[in-house]
């Protein structure tokens, strides 16, 4: 199960690509940085929301991306 920070990450991400598509992305950017949901803290966030932008950019738009990982970001 997720920690507190890893839920509010999805919690952002959840307007902008959909529940699923949230959940899958703190998965995998957790996985990047060698961590799990549940081991993420908010000193991950500045790196986590730097690889969001590139996961992102694809599905949403750089504008949308970038958007969406100074939200992430701003939750620390």
């Amino acid at each position: 199960m997720a920690n507190v920070l890893a839920t509010r990450i999805e919690e952002v991400l959840r307007p902008i690509i959909g529940t699923v598509l949230a959940s899958v992305s703190v998965d995998v950017e957790s996985k990047r940085i060698g961590k799990s949901p549940e081991t993420v803290e908010r000193g991950d966030l500045p790196l986590i929301s730097n690889n969001l932008v590139d996961a992102l950019r694809l599905v949403v738009g750089q504008d949308l991306a970038s958007a969406a990982a100074q939200k992430v970001r701003e939750l620390a």
